[in-house]
């Protein structure tokens, strides 16, 4: 589907989808009842020939089209749960690197709020688009080369700096997974399937023999109307990462709000808020 009808607001890609639809539907039905319609022989019976095949390929269409769209529903609950595991890698790691030795903590700590800025403000917007994804890789290698320069001294930092290690992984993995979900919904075939399969049920329906233009428009109408309604909750939920429905970034916003403040990590007793 094209990139802009997921930038525009909802309630205007809708309007869009099922205008379309209802124009094309229109248009076909006044071309089939001008030139098709008159070139065939009628006979008593037809309509319920006809109506037989609208229900037979209405229900393998309506099946097809709701395991579409119950796969899509469900990559973009995957995607709400990528984006809160990546959020919560980053507070696991920035509690885990408290533990290093000044000022490597301090800087650990600064390139993770770094990235967590980066992720709301410059990842975000560009996922909405559709643009690639670079500029947070930048700064989580510059992490791991301050982090793997490290050398302990002690078996308690030892197990501390593989903890951190381990911590830091957890957190490269959900950035990956997140960054393929940004690219990932539906292939081209699928939506060929999607758009065949309503042209269909809808031209099926040009095929009933009513001597009334107004009804015959009205029932047409009705199919396009509400075929046009489901292609677009599968087109709302096919890019999970894309426009103005997308996935928020709020798990990022909390965790960055709490580094700030300074309640990310526990507080020593004694110690005020924010100075740990």
């Amino acid at each position: 589907m094209p990139i802009w009808l997921y930038q525009i607001h909802p309630l205007l890609t809708a309007l869009i989808l099922v205008a379309l639809t209802l124009v094309a539907s229109i248009i076909g039905l006044f071309l089939v009842r001008r030139f098709v319609l008159p070139r065939l022989t009628y006979h008593e019976g037809a309509n319920d020939a006809v109506s037989g095949t609208v229900q037979a390929i209405g229900v393998f269409y309506g099946i097809t089209v709701g395991l579409i769209a119950v796969a899509v529903w469900g990559s973009n609950s995957a995607a709400s749960e990528l984006v809160s595991k990546e959020a919560s890698a980053i507070a696991g790691l920035y509690r885990d690197v408290g533990g290093y030795p000044s000022p490597l903590r301090e800087d650990l700590r600064a390139k993770l709020f770094e990235y967590t800025e980066y992720v709301i403000n410059q990842d975000w917007p560009a996922q909405r688009q559709g643009k690639d994804l670079d500029g947070g890789l930048r700064i989580l290698s510059e992490f791991q080369n301050r982090q793997f320069a490290f050398e302990p001294s002690t078996g308690g930092q030892q197990a501390l700096h593989q903890e951190a290690l381990h911590a830091f992984n957890v957190l490269a993995d959900a950035r990956r997974l997140r960054v393929i979900a940004s690219d990932s919904g539906l292939s081209d075939i699928m939506w060929a399937v999607i758009w065949v399969g309503a042209v269909i049920s809808i031209g099926i329906a040009y095929f009933f023999k009513i001597p009334d233009l107004a009804l015959h428009t009205i029932l047409v109408t009705l199919i396009a109307g509400f075929l046009a309604i489901v292609i677009f909750m599968i087109v709302i939920n096919d890019k999970p990462f894309y426009g103005r429905v997308g996935v928020s970034p709020d798990p990022y916003q909390f965790m960055l709000d709490r580094m700030k403040n300074g309640t990310l990590t526990p507080t020593p007793s004694g110690t005020p808020a924010g100075q740990n």
